[in-house]
C-alpha cells in the first residue's frame, strides 16, 4: 500500500496560536487535571469515571452529551469525578472505514487531516470552554499529541498501542 501526501500538516504551534487557550480555560483545565491526579494518587476519596461513545464524529451531539454529563456531575461532585470521553479517532485493524474526526472531520465530505486536527482541537476547547470538562482522548497516534496537550484532562493508550514504541517513547516524557 503507498500513501499520497496532499499537503503537509501544520505544526502544532500553528494550530495552537490559531485555536488557542484562554488564561480561565487554562486554569480551569489545570484544576481539573490535579483533582484527575488527587483521585488517582488516593489524595482524594471521590470515584474517577471516564465515559462517553465509542467515537467522536460530529461536534454539536459531542457536546449535546457533554452539557449532560456536567449536569449530572454537579449531582454527584462529592463522590464522583466525571470525565467525558471524546475518542476522536478510531482504530481500525485492516485500515478501511471510519478513522474518526482527526482523519475526516466532516463524515460525509472527503478526509482531511488538517481540518481534523483543527476540529479535534476546537471540540476538546468547547467541553473545557462551555461545561468545565477536559475530556479524554485515546494516543493514537503520538505524534498528534502535540496539537492537544495543553487541553486534554486524560490520555488512554488503546490495547492495540501498549507494545508499540512510539507511544512508549511519547509518555516517557
Amino acid at each position: 500500500m503507498s500513501m499520497n501526501f496532499i499537503k503537509k500538516l501544520p505544526p502544532a504551534e500553528e494550530i495552537i496560536a490559531h485555536l488557542p487557550l484562554s488564561k480561565e480555560v487554562t486554569e480551569l483545565r489545570d484544576k481539573r487535571v490535579e483533582e484527575m491526579r488527587k483521585i488517582l494518587t488516593n489524595e482524594d476519596q471521590r470515584f474517577l469515571l471516564i465515559i462517553g461513545p465509542c467515537s467522536a464524529d460530529h461536534e454539536d451531539p459531542v457536546c449535546e452529551y457533554i452539557e449532560r454529563l456536567a449536569k449530572v456531575q454537579e449531582k454527584v461532585k462529592d463522590a464522583i469525578l466525571i470525565v467525558p470521553r471524546i475518542y476522536t479517532n478510531k482504530p481500525r485493524t485492516t485500515g478501511e472505514g471510519y478513522k474518526g474526526m482527526v482523519h475526516q472531520p466532516d463524515p460525509e465530505k472527503a478526509p482531511d487531516m488538517c481540518e481534523g486536527i483543527k476540529a479535534i482541537r476546537r471540540l476538546h476547547i468547547r467541553a473545557v470552554s462551555e461545561f468545565g470538562m477536559p475530556a479524554a482522548d485515546e494516543m493514537l497516534y503520538p505524534e498528534n499529541y502535540s496539537y492537544l496537550a495543553d487541553v486534554l484532562g486524560y490520555v488512554a493508550i488503546g490495547a492495540r498501542s501498549v507494545e508499540n514504541q512510539q507511544h512508549r517513547l511519547t509518555v516517557s516524557g
